[in-house]
């Protein structure tokens, strides 16, 4: 199950926030479904320019229930250091990060551009009815939450999440522990099952080479994963697996 089809099932009108928005591929479907208010996060300047194109392509403008942010989500507020790797000359814009700076992969093939980007945390905005929230951050993940928790508290949105050793190393326990704190069941799908956070096997689901210039990974490769609220999980649950 894709990312947006989750978050169409599972949908309840409110605020749907989607952090690392890149090119609208979740905006768009996220902001035309009923009763939707969608706050779309993307640090990064080219990005966030397509991202607006592709709403104005969409709808013939911006729609007034979609806001676009060129910030990086966190847990503090200022300005961070976002870097993106370059491959050959050629952007790796799906890598860019404010959490690694690729340092360590430098080479005749590897360069890295930066950007400083304004950082705020979710919990700044003081929103009462967010309902669903999409991460993906290259390796942040556990700062954006910590910048969310409040925010989770308070409105029990489901999340789906992107999550990879090979951004940060113990990321894919850290996050899950810092969910399972706040009463969320973390899950992942698999052959159209889903399974506990515990059924990860990182040795064969999460190994994948960290450097820009090599594309080795295992096979399945499970990175994207589903938190839902503990209280409203079983429901939720079933509801997904009908769908399959």
């Amino acid at each position: 199950m894709d990312e947006t089809t989750f978050h169409r099932l599972l949908h309840r009108p409110g605020t749907l926030v989607d952090v690392g928005a890149h090119d609208g591929l979740i905006t768009i479907p996220l902001a035309r479904l009923p009763g939707s208010r969608v706050l779309a996060f993307e640090p990064l300047p080219p990005a966030f320019a397509r991202l607006q194109a592709a709403l104005t392509e969409a709808f013939g403008a911006v729609p007034p229930h979609v806001e676009c942010r060129a910030t990086a989500l966190g847990d503090a507020a200022g300005d961070i250091s976002l870097a993106m790797p370059v491959l050959d000359g050629v952007a790796q814009e799906q890598w860019a990060s404010t959490a690694k700076d690729y340092a360590a992969h430098l080479s005749a093939r590897v360069g890295v551009e930066r950007f400083t980007v304004p950082l705020m945390r979710l919990d700044d905005l003081a929103i009462a009815d967010l309902t669903g929230m999409k991460v993906d951050a290259e390796g942040a993940e556990y700062e954006i939450l910590r910048g969310a928790r409040e925010t989770l508290l308070r409105c029990r949105p489901v999340l789906t999440l992107e999550v990879e050793e090979r951004h940060r190393d113990g990321s894919t326990w850290s996050v899950p522990a810092f969910l399972d704190a706040l009463g969320y069941d973390v899950l992942f799908e698999l052959g159209r099952d889903w399974f506990p956070i515990a059924a990860l096997d990182r040795a064969t689901m999460q190994r994948a080479s960290p450097d820009p210039s090599m594309f080795e990974a295992s096979d399945p490769y499970v990175f994207v994963f589903y938190a839902l609220p503990r209280e409203d999980a079983p429901a939720m649950l079933a509801r997904l697996r009908g769908a399959a």
